[in-house]
């Protein structure tokens, strides 16, 4: 299939999708912050740099988005041209976000993946309990 854009409209699309402070990842941290958490936003220093840091708690989490990172739902589908270098770089995506998950645990941190799935279509009180959970999770894990 022929790709219905010109280089340039498509060159200027992709330069604007976002790679920090997504809606989702905006809703995880407003979430947090409401239950009383505090954190660090970046990772710097840590494997994969993690979107959201809780020293207090010794927790990383990512907020992933189901395309970049090949989330196995409804919102991940592989592009009908260039497939095989969007798989590459799918694949490429997933490998390493495993490494920094491994690398992470072994550093003696609690890791957390939110998807976007988990909150894009959702109910205000399907999005409240998922980060609620999240949340007793984080407590869960408290390192004194």
């Amino acid at each position: 299939m022929v790709d219905s854009l010109t280089p340039e409209q498509r060159s200027a699309q992709m330069s604007r999708i976002r790679s920090k402070d997504t809606k989702i990842e905006l809703e995880v941290r407003h979430g947090l912050h409401r239950m009383g958490f505090r954190y660090r936003l970046g990772g710097a220093g840590l494997p994969g740099r993690p979107d959201i840091v809780l020293p207090r708690y010794q927790t990383a989490i990512f907020v992933h988005g189901c395309f970049w990172h090949g989330h196995t739902c409804h919102l991940f589908r592989v592009p009908k041209t260039r497939t095989e270098v969007w798989r590459t770089k799918i694949e490429a995506n997933q490998t390493r976000d495993g490494r920094n998950v491994a690398d992470l645990r072994k550093a003696g941190w609690k890791v957390e993946v939110v998807w976007e799935c988990e909150l894009r279509g959702r109910s205000i009180q399907e999005r409240t309990q998922l980060l609620e959970r999240l949340g007793q999770r984080i407590l869960s894990n408290r390192i004194a």
